[in-house]
């Protein structure tokens, strides 16, 4: 049987650019493989994609040499329209995929201007395979973050593409959509025998749902592998800083054997059901408070005029305190009213009723140019931070504009803080998205504010750049009062935060520890959360309290003298 995608000796370099970003790149891929991509930021994995339906060469222009054909069509000599009715591509930046008002017409957009009679029905039948059939008549503005992902794939669909490429498709998910949009790439495998192609940073959805792993390193392809033989080649992954589950490096660090590793949750609770003392173990004693009230919601609705003329409630009744010193993460699904929380504390969105207030200033009595004196947030997207042409300019620039004294010795010692003293010259713009986002930190350090806002700063992040990134943000806790996350990012509420505030449907759920969300799932089912798998593992394990670190799970059994590990 002939490969469904067949690349050989593919190389190409982007205008202007020294160094190719793929280099004699041969990869075959199968009719009906399930393939995930793999390797760090900038390693050429979205490049290789773009290959896929023919952006690359016809629309990014540049060097291009080798040989690629897509189910039967060479990529030179057929158009990106002719190459996307056989590869339906999702970008990471999905929300610019949606054209149309209506999700109805946008699932039908592609195959009415492909000049299909039956176009109604090809987006009827995409929508109702995505789960989005009760939608149809829905203005995209009013779908969740997961919804429009999903309206993204269906837009997809409706050609019928035998081939479906998504990039990063979970980077912008809570938990919960994420498990429900690799469900539905499940059923495009299995049932409608699709040939998925994924690039994925989480690597525990990898070794759920996928068939076979590509790496590829500096625009090269190191190895594809059967997804086990993959994920348990833990010396290659981490020398490039790619981790395998955390169930995987918690059974290599305990020395379970190759032959034993599990790669899944589902495994690993076999494979340490081996070990059979009973454990008592204390519950972790909650931290103190700082009696210094920092920030202050009393009573506080938010909600906004739609199209329509009616009102979209977004926040209700929210009452909370945030005290000096505290790590919060604001947990939730998509639309549960986080960003809108830390929006109306740095004063850019006024409350319809009830007084937000910052440091016992009501912020609907400031300017949010007063309160940039106090507080300071840090977008989800990095770029909307950048306004000048290096990454100094950007650093300096509300230092300039306020008139600090020594403002130069500042800069230096940010730059340096975060490790950009070597970039500071660069374009923000043109950094990788890690880069992108320390100098977004760096940027929101210079103020020197007494709270600092960050909206899903880990997201399209690879795991070694998340782990730098948190380093970063403890660093940010040291020179603030306050500092609270809007994430969906469990790993880092498990290993940062002090204290969680959970929202869903504009109103706190839930207000404390982590022990208390994770061990509660009535709770996290309500607001679409899923713990990191070695708190999961933990409970299963029947280990009071969870260990939310792979660290501290492995000094747990290794402190247990008494237990043994069975090896299968």
């Amino acid at each position: 049987m002939n490969p469904i995608i067949d690349i050989q000796n593919v190389s190409f370099t982007y205008p202007n650019e020294e160094e190719a970003i793929l280099k004699n790149v041969s990869i075959t891929v199968d009719k009906g493989e399930f393939l995930a991509i793999i390797g760090g930021n900038g390693s050429g994995k979205s490049t290789l994609c773009k290959l896929l339906n023919g952006l690359i060469p016809h629309y990014y222009t540049g060097d291009f040499e080798g040989e690629a054909c897509i189910n039967g069509l060479n990529v030179t000599s057929n158009t990106v329209a002719e190459l996307s009715e056989h590869v339906g591509y999702v970008y990471q930046d999905f929300e610019n995929q949606i054209v149309q008002a209506r999700v109805i017409e946008d699932a039908a957009f592609a195959p009415l201007h492909f000049g299909y009679a039956d176009y109604m029905e090809r987006a009827r039948e995409a929508l109702k395979i995505v789960g989005l059939e009760d939608y149809e008549n829905e203005f995209v503005w009013q779908l969740s973050g997961g919804q429009k992902h999903l309206l993204a794939l269906a837009g997809c669909l409706a050609l019928s593409p035998e081939i479906i490429v998504l990039d990063e498709p979970i980077a912008q998910l809570d938990p919960y959509h994420a498990k429900s949009m690799y469900d539905v790439l499940r059923k495009l495998h299995h049932q409608y025998e699709k040939t998925i192609i994924v690039i994925e940073h989480h690597t525990e959805f990898i070794a759920e749902y996928c068939s076979t792993v590509l790496l590829v390193e500096k625009g090269q392809v190191v190895w594809k592998r059967p997804v086990r033989e993959a994920l348990t080649a833990i010396e290659d992954l981490t020398a490039r800083n790619i981790y395998p589950p955390q169930v995987t490096q918690a059974a290599y660090g305990l020395n379970v054997g190759s032959g034993a590793i599990p790669i899944t949750l589902q495994e690993a609770e076999r494979s340490f059901a081996h070990f059979v003392k009973k454990v008592i173990h204390a519950a972790d004693t909650p931290s103190m408070k700082s009696s210094e009230a920092i920030a202050e919601f009393k009573d506080v609705s938010f909600s906004y005029q739609t199209v329509e003329r009616s009102y979209k409630q977004i926040l209700e009744d929210i009452n909370i305190t945030f005290y000096k010193g505290e790590k919060v993460a604001l947990v939730g699904n998509n639309g549960a009213g986080k960003s809108t929380l830390l929006r109306l504390l740095t004063g850019f969105r006024k409350p319809n009723a009830g007084t937000v207030s910052i440091k016992g200033k009501a912020t609907a009595k400031q300017s949010p140019e007063k309160l940039a004196d106090i507080i300071t947030y840090i977008y989800q997207n990095p770029e909307q931070m950048f306004i000048e042409d290096s990454v100094r300019k950007d650093v300096e620039f509300f230092l300039k504009a306020r008139k600090q004294k020594g403002y130069e010795d500042i800069v230096d010692h940010i730059l340096e803080l975060f490790h950009l003293t070597e970039l500071q010259h660069k374009d923000s713009r043109l950094m990788s998205g890690g880069q992108q986002r320390r100098a977004s930190l760096a940027i929101g350090a210079a103020m020197n504010p007494a709270v600092i806002l960050l909206d899903e700063p880990t997201a399209n992040l690879d795991i070694a750049t998340r782990k730098h990134l948190t380093q970063f943000i403890d660093k940010l806790a040291v020179r603030t009062e306050l500092v609270l996350i809007a994430t969906h990012d469990m790993q880092l509420v498990s290993e940062w935060a002090t204290r969680v505030v959970v929202m869903n449907n504009g109103q706190i759920i839930y207000d404390g520890g982590k022990e208390g969300l994770f061990s509660n799932p009535i709770l996290m089912r309500r607001a679409g959360i899923i713990p990191p798998q070695i708190v999961e593992l933990s409970h299963k394990l029947n280990i009071t309290p969870a260990k939310y670190t792979i660290a501290s799970f492995i000094d747990f059994f290794q402190e247990e003298s008494a237990w043994t590990i069975q090896k299968t």
